[in-house]
C-alpha cells in the first residue's frame, strides 16, 4: 500500500486485497495519461486520491450499492466519481456515459488496465439514452437543474434510489428554484480533510 492510498484505507478500512491493488495502480495510470492529455490539473495530481478519489467515494458513506443495482454516472470526464466506485462495489453494474469521446477512450483505458469487469463505457450525450437506472451520480457536470432533467427520465421508480450529484460551495442559488425534495449532505461529516469542507452531496430519491 503506498503512502497516498493510506488515505483511502483510513477511511475505508475493510478493503480487500484486490481493490488496495487497483486503488494504488490509479496514480501512475492518470499520470500517463495526464502528460498526454491534459486530464486533470497538476495542482489536482499533487492531490489525486484526496480531491478525485476520495471524494468520488464520498457517495459510498452516503449509500451502500447492492449487487443488483445499475448505475449511471453522467459527464464521467476521466471517470469520477465511476471509476472509485466500481472499484468498491465490483458486484454492482457501472455504466459511465460523456459525450466527449477522447475522455470515454481514456475511461477505456483505465477500465482495461484496472480489468474492471464491472464498468461499461458510451460515448453520447445522456439525453439520448433509453435505460433504466437505479442510481444517477455525477461530479461537477452541470446545475442542478439539469442534473435533474435528464435523470428524471431514467431513473427507475424504487424506494431508496435516485440522483446523487457531488457538489461544492454555496449551493443556495441553485437548489432555491428546484420544487423537487432533495437532501443535502455535508462531506466533512465523513472525511475531515480540510478540502471537505465546503463539499456536499445533493440527493434526489426517485
Amino acid at each position: 500500500m503506498t503512502e497516498t492510498t493510506k488515505l483511502i484505507f483510513k477511511y475505508f478500512p475493510d478493503l480487500s486485497k484486490v481493490k488496495i491493488e487497483q486503488f494504488d495502480a490509479l496514480l501512475n495510470i492518470y499520470q500517463g495519461w495526464n502528460e498526454k492529455v491534459n486530464l486533470i490539473s497538476r495542482k489536482d495530481m499533487d492531490h489525486f486520491y484526496e480531491r478525485h478519489v476520495l471524494h468520488s467515494l464520498s457517495i459510498a458513506r452516503f449509500i451502500e450499492f447492492k449487487e443488483e443495482d445499475e448505475v449511471l454516472d453522467i459527464g464521467t470526464g476521466g471517470g469520477f466519481p465511476g471509476i472509485p466506485l466500481a472499484i468498491l462495489f465490483p458486484e454492482t453494474r457501472f455504466t459511465l456515459v460523456d459525450s466527449i469521446g477522447k475522455k470515454i477512450k481514456i475511461v477505456d483505458a483505465v477500465v482495461g488496465t484496472l480489468e474492471l469487469k464491472n464498468v461499461k463505457t458510451i460515448n453520447a450525450r445522456v439525453e439520448t439514452l433509453n435505460q433504466k437506472f437505479d442510481f444517477i451520480v455525477s461530479r461537477a457536470t452541470a446545475p442542478m437543474t439539469e442534473l435533474i432533467k435528464w435523470s428524471i427520465p431514467l431513473l427507475r421508480k424504487r424506494s431508496g434510489s435516485g440522483l446523487l450529484a457531488l457538489k461544492g460551495g454555496d449551493l443556495s442559488s441553485e437548489l432555491q428554484s428546484i420544487s423537487q425534495r432533495l437532501q443535502v449532505k455535508e462531506i466533512s461529516t465523513y472525511f475531515e480533510e480540510e478540502f471537505f469542507e465546503t463539499k456536499k452531496i445533493v440527493f434526489l430519491p426517485s
